[in-house]
């Protein structure tokens, strides 16, 4: 979940492809979305729980994922839903205390959906390329560097 209780300017293809990850990492490895994120402007890094380091492979084939939907230019929504309701279908732990009884869930298209307080693209297409650009796995922890161009 990516509340941002600040409301902080993220640098929103960055952010936005962060979403398609997360989503795909939680999809594939039933890891959850990322326990930590750092996401600025030039590099980026997310950090999952996960049982194995994660093969060359394997993160080619989450980079295409990537840059496949990127290149679909798929659109980037937003829709506000009761907290109650938002309960049902995602994992409130990280929403702020003070937070409105409405919330905003951002979608990107089928392949996410997330609650977020952030900033994104309108389209998929205006991330850019997507590319890992390093990873390290230690004591169950998988972090993974992107950066876009």
């Amino acid at each position: 979940m990516e509340l941002n209780p600040h409301n902080k300017q993220e640098y929103p293809p960055m952010h936005s492809a962060e979403h398609l990850l997360n989503g795909e990492m939680a999809r594939r490895y039933g890891c959850g979305r990322a326990f930590s994120a750092h996401i600025e402007r030039t590099k980026s890094k997310l950090d999952y729980h996960l049982d194995h380091q994660l093969s060359d492979l394997e993160l080619r084939s989450l980079e295409d994922y990537v840059n496949d939907i990127v290149k679909a230019d798929i659109p980037v929504t937003e829709e506000f839903i009761s907290q109650s309701e938002a309960m049902a279908r995602f994992d409130m732990s990280r929403l702020p205390d003070n937070a409105s009884d409405t919330v905003r869930v951002v979608h990107i298209g089928d392949y996410d959906q997330c609650l977020c307080a952030g900033t994104h693209v309108a389209h998929t297409s205006e991330i850019g390329s997507f590319r890992i650009s390093s990873s390290r796995w230690a004591d169950g922890v998988q972090r993974i560097v992107f950066r876009l161009s």
